[in-house]
């Protein structure tokens, strides 16, 4: 008789194993789709560089699973390099371009990179932080 209840118990463990995996990938899947959805929602500001003085400034921005962290040099109210320290990305290493473009245009106004949304939005955000509000 007691040979026969292992299979049984050995299917309720599998099945409770099942649903708590099956609850942390969708709390998994729901944080990060909350997070993209905030990152699109984001505003990127314009930028007054008049009120920057010179200095190296460094900013973050994290919306997971994207996570960007920037060095921003200033020197007579320009931008004068950007480098990019870290970002963690899935797909959007396309968007490493950004910080040349923005010294470029001295502005945060770029266009982003297709198929790099994310990735092109946070790098903004994260050069927008380090300059401050």
């Amino acid at each position: 008789m007691k040979r026969k209840k292992w299979p049984f118990v050995l299917l309720i463990v599998i099945v409770v194993l099942g649903i708590a995996g099956y609850a942390a990938i969708r709390a998994f899947i729901d944080k990060a789709d909350e997070n993209l959805k905030l990152l699109t929602e984001a505003q990127i500001r314009t930028l007054d560089l008049t009120a920057v003085a010179d200095g190296t400034y460094t900013g973050s921005f994290k919306a997971f699973p994207i996570e960007v962290e920037v060095e921003v040099e200033v020197k007579g109210h320009k931008i004068l390099s950007i480098a990019l320290i870290r970002h963690s990305n899935g797909k959007g290493q396309a968007a490493e371009v950004l910080p040349d473009q923005v010294v470029a245009a001295q502005s945060l106004q770029v266009d982003t990179i297709a198929g790099a949304t994310y990735s092109s939005k946070s790098i903004l955000l994260a050069i927008q932080d380090a300059l401050g509000p």
